[in-house]
């Protein structure tokens, strides 16, 4: 198996999903377009002449029907020859389409590939597909959809996180986005898409008394999904700043094995990939990393930077709370809840921060974690090269 490397990885700011927000009036091929073109003029032809472009994807309906990977090739003028490949793995899917461009290359089926995600949810909504899965009574209780914020508090719950530590980590993730916003080193791969040049989503006046006073806001769902929790009930903690904002976003990544004729960022350690508990949700993450971990034959102290996916203040809070993990290497541009969570976008944005950060820091080890609902996890380690 061939050596395989992410020669670049670019991303978009993220825009407010709504019609006034900073990239709604771009399409999402568009969105991937500007991507593409912003890896050409920095790596050069090889970036433009990919043999495959595979995007993640959520919800592909609508404006992001009809196999957004094909759209979008055709719509960059990649090479006809350029195959394309459109995947939904629910908020992990940026970053399993990195993982199978991974694959291909270090199986020897390609030599680089453009890898990543998008999700414009200005224009599809949410559950826009309209899967029967969502709304299926019939299916076993277990194997029913729970959407990912009752998942959440259903989380806190078991978990025995406290409102107290959620407003914790919201207000961190807030205080490092707002803080980091303009450093030049730890945003050069955010591309300026459209007219939108920075984070549209963060609140930096958020403090640790509006967290406190905001209300739970998700507790009615109990109610709707009844079935599907059996009779569960607990105390509702997630409120709206508890959870990532909707929003608008891509990212693109150019994998590759030796000799493409340009100096490569990163090399990838180790990919995985993981199911997990429908009922216990939010956590297969914890288990891709883990896996990830020890086929890397490296450990958390060995991490110089971490970007772990806040899926809802929960996932974070349980992270820190109890993994070996020093808090200052991890999201250390903010995260989800201050910068907001394009679906199926999020893996490939957050391996561009990751990138970042190592670079800025100078160091030798990253890893990036995402984790959504249903059982659903990926996680990648790569080595910076100096």
């Amino acid at each position: 198996m061939t050596d395989v490397f992410i020669y670049d990885a670019v991303r978009t700011p993220r825009g407010k999903a709504r019609p006034d927000g900073g990239l709604a009036g771009l399409s999402p091929q568009e969105l991937v377009r500007q991507q593409a073109a912003a890896l050409a003029a920095r790596c050069g032809d090889i970036a433009a002449t990919p043999e495959a472009l595979i995007l993640g994807c959520v919800t592909q309906a609508g404006a992001q029907g009809g196999h957004i990977a094909l759209v979008s090739k055709l719509h960059a003028g990649l090479p006809d020859q350029t195959a394309a490949h459109s995947i939904n793995n629910y908020c992990a899917s940026g970053l399993s389409a990195i993982g199978q461009a991974v694959a291909k290359v270090a199986s020897g089926e390609a030599t680089h590939i453009l890898a990543g995600g998008v999700e414009s949810m200005s224009a599809s909504q949410f559950l826009g597909d309209r899967a029967s899965f969502y709304t299926n009574d019939e299916l076993p209780p277990r194997a029913r959809f729970v959407p990912p914020v009752l998942g959440a508090d259903r989380l806190a719950h078991a978990e025995g996180i406290t409102r107290a530590e959620l407003d914790a980590v919201a207000l961190a993730s807030q205080q490092k986005a707002a803080a980091t916003e303009n450093d030049a080193a730890l945003q050069a791969s955010r591309i300026a898409t459209g007219a939108l040049t920075g984070e549209e989503c963060i609140r930096p006046q958020t403090s640790a008394e509006s967290l406190a006073a905001a209300p739970a806001a998700f507790g009615e769902l109990q109610a709707q999904y009844a079935g599907a929790l059996e009779g569960e009930t607990f105390e509702p903690l997630h409120s709206i700043a508890h959870a990532p904002p909707i929003c608008d976003g891509a990212g693109l990544a150019l994998v590759g094995g030796e000799g493409l004729g340009i100096a490569p960022r990163a090399r990838v350690i180790a990919f995985a990939e993981s199911g997990g508990d429908p009922a216990a949700s939010l956590t297969a993450g914890f288990a891709a990393m883990d896996k990830v971990l020890t086929r890397a034959g490296l450990t958390l102290d060995d991490m110089d930077r971490i970007e772990f996916m806040e899926a809802f203040a929960v996932t974070i809070a349980k992270f820190l709370r109890d993994r070996d993990a020093d808090p200052a290497q991890v999201n250390v541009s903010g995260g989800h809840l201050a910068k907001g969570h394009p679906m199926g976008a999020s893996g490939a944005i957050l391996t561009s921060t990751l990138l970042d950060a190592l670079d800025a820091c100078g160091g030798r080890y990253g890893l990036v974690v995402l984790t959504g609902a249903m059982g659903v996890g990926a996680a990648m380690v790569i080595e910076r090269v100096a």
